[in-house]
């Protein structure tokens, strides 16, 4: 049984096929991309998958369990933590509290134990401190922890957001654009903790237009061009196969 399972996807707008029954199946430990031209439906697959979007036919199934159309949030306590294109972090809370109010869903305690505070709820608390001292080493960020998000560079951020995904220590991390609109320097920072995670087992999939990072790290790559899967396999493979030149290249 494959972590994650996506079969015959669909997800319309206003008239628009953006997914057309694609199917998708992510193993434990591997690292896969996710690419194809701009609209092809990368992203709107993620959204499907997380439950930010209800598809419109389809199944989505993690860990065996039909997940789909699931809230966002039942999702995400399942296992699966995901970043955005977007950046969005807490401008006014500090890098480490916003690492903390990411994990704070996941950590369920009844209101009157918060209030309380009980000692398990107190040990949750100093885990989950210890956790984004790491997390924010790990993404060479320790010496911002008490600086404002709001004053980091944008690069930080995504290395701050990319730090939050995985605060809850997920199953199955999905990152969409990781690598965009980041200087060189911050490129091969996220490709090599990219590559660490996945050397420690993590399941990854990335959706990236970097072909350079697509190349250099995935084991297996998966295309999609106007909603619907057309090539899939081996970076290698995928170099050359003449479906997908095309959809980069032939218009």
């Amino acid at each position: 049984m494959a972590l994650l399972e996506v079969h015959g996807l669909v997800k319309h707008f206003i008239g628009v096929t953006a997914v057309d029954g694609v199917d998708l199946a992510v193993e434990r430990g591997e690292l896969v991309s996710l690419i194809g031209p701009n609209g092809s439906g990368k992203t709107t697959l993620f959204n499907c998958v997380t439950g930010y979007l209800a598809a419109d036919a389809g199944r989505v199934l993690f860990r065996g369990r039909d997940v789909t159309n699931a809230a966002p949030h039942r999702v995400a306590r399942l296992g699966v933590a995901r970043t955005f294109q977007q950046v969005s972090v807490f401008p006014r809370l500090s890098a480490l509290e916003n690492l903390l109010v990411f994990l704070q869903q996941h950590q369920e305690e009844r209101l009157l134990s918060r209030l309380l505070r009980t000692r398990r709820l107190r040990r949750l608390e100093a885990e989950a401190v210890e956790r984004a001292h790491r997390l924010l080493e790990l993404v060479g960020l320790s010496g911002k922890a008490d600086a404002g998000a709001g004053t980091l560079s944008y690069g930080q951020r995504k290395l701050l957001a990319f730090a939050a995904a995985l605060m809850p220590d997920p199953e199955l991390l999905l990152l969409d654009e990781p690598a965009a609109a980041v200087n060189p320097t911050m490129i091969n920072q996220m490709k090599e903790h990219i590559l660490r995670l996945h050397g420690q087992g993590k399941t990854v999939v990335l959706v990236e237009h970097n072909m350079d990072v697509v190349m250099d790290i995935s084991q297996r790559v998966v295309v999609l061009d106007h909603g619907q899967k057309i090539a899939e396999g081996s970076p290698q493979t995928i170099r050359r196969d003449a479906r997908v030149i095309e959809a980069y290249f032939g218009r």
